[in-house]
């Protein structure tokens, strides 16, 4: 479902991103780890086209995107890879003036073009699935943490992506907050939604992803089962990452 191959990235003369190289299969949760500033997240901005790579390439659901291609001939394979790929921030970035089913029927009328009817009905289903149905009429600011981070998994659901990108969604929240959040993810995960995650929460890496790759100073220095790579790191980086997550 994504094949990433020698992934640069740089702001200025700063090197963020330094050859990534990574895959995930189709129906699987891979989780990404790493200290703060070692690209996660400029990573996954990369896949969805909020940052242009400099270097390398990238196959998404079957649509192929390459580093320096014509700016026009980007947007528009960047437009295909986001009709397949859903993303779920690190803030929620929902619609204030907008009811909770309003920030989730929004994008399909407005993107996908659905009836309104239509989009309702199934912005519906997504906040029953992330057991939000009884919110649906309230503004997002009454809202928890949690709830809003929830609405937004929905709203991501609701345009029926092949693939999920979660950018540390839990890192805004507190701990039982987050463990809503993390709740509905393993439910995604056991309906068999590919996910790639960005996350500080080493037990629902632990729990719920297959795969782990850890991410050290732009380069991912090792992938594995996660048993292995949370369990028995071969990396001394990986092993000090993990020390610290327990403190």
């Amino acid at each position: 479902m994504i094949r990433a191959r020698e992934i640069e990235k740089r702001f200025g003369a700063h090197e963020v991103l330094r050859g990534i190289t990574l895959d995930v299969q189709r129906g699987e949760v891979a989780a990404i780890i790493g200290s703060s500033g070692s690209g996660k997240s400029t990573f996954l901005r990369c896949l969805n086209g909020l940052e242009r790579m400099d270097a390398g390439t990238v196959e998404i659901t079957g649509t192929t995107l390459r580093a320096g291609l014509d700016p026009a001939l980007e947007q528009r394979t960047y437009a295909a890879i986001r009709a397949r790929v859903g993303m779920v921030f690190q803030q929620f970035h929902l619609f204030p003036h907008l009811s909770v089913l309003g920030n989730v029927a929004e994008a399909q009328v407005q993107v996908a073009r659905r009836p309104l009817a239509e989009a309702r009905e199934r912005s519906l289903a997504m906040l029953e699935r992330v057991g939000l149905a009884t919110k649906a009429a309230a503004r997002t600011h009454t809202l928890s943490g949690g709830e809003q981070q929830r609405v937004a998994i929905a709203r991501a659901l609701a345009m029926e992506p092949e693939v999920l990108l979660c950018d540390e969604p839990t890192s805004a929240l507190d701990p039982r907050m987050a463990s809503e959040v993390l709740g509905v993810l393993s439910d995604l995960a056991r309906d068999g939604l590919t996910m790639l995650v960005v996350t500080h929460a080493m037990s629902f890496a632990r729990r719920v992803a297959q795969r782990v790759h850890v991410f050290h100073e732009g380069r991912v220095i090792e992938s594995g089962p996660s048993e292995q790579v949370l369990e028995s790191p071969r990396e001394a980086a990986t092993a000090a990452l993990l020390e610290t997550a327990r403190l």
